[in-house]
């Protein structure tokens, strides 16, 4: 993968990881049983995404 595809998929899975594990704690919260599944979903999104930014750390740059 090119570094500036991971650059967008870094940006994606922390994004949405948040915005997944926010949408949980509501659905939650109004009392739906799956909300915590949500936010299980959401967290793990955000883990990915970190990891990803230690991939891209590692990468070297291509010489031109």
């Amino acid at each position: 993968m090119s570094a500036s595809r991971i650059g967008s998929t870094i940006w994606l899975l922390v994004y949405g990881g948040l915005f997944a594990v926010c949408l949980g704690f509501a659905l939650q919260r109004g009392g739906q049983g799956y909300g915590w599944g949500v936010v299980c979903v959401g967290g793990a999104a955000v883990v990915a995404g970190a990891i990803l930014v230690w991939v891209r750390s590692r990468m070297r740059e291509p010489a031109d």
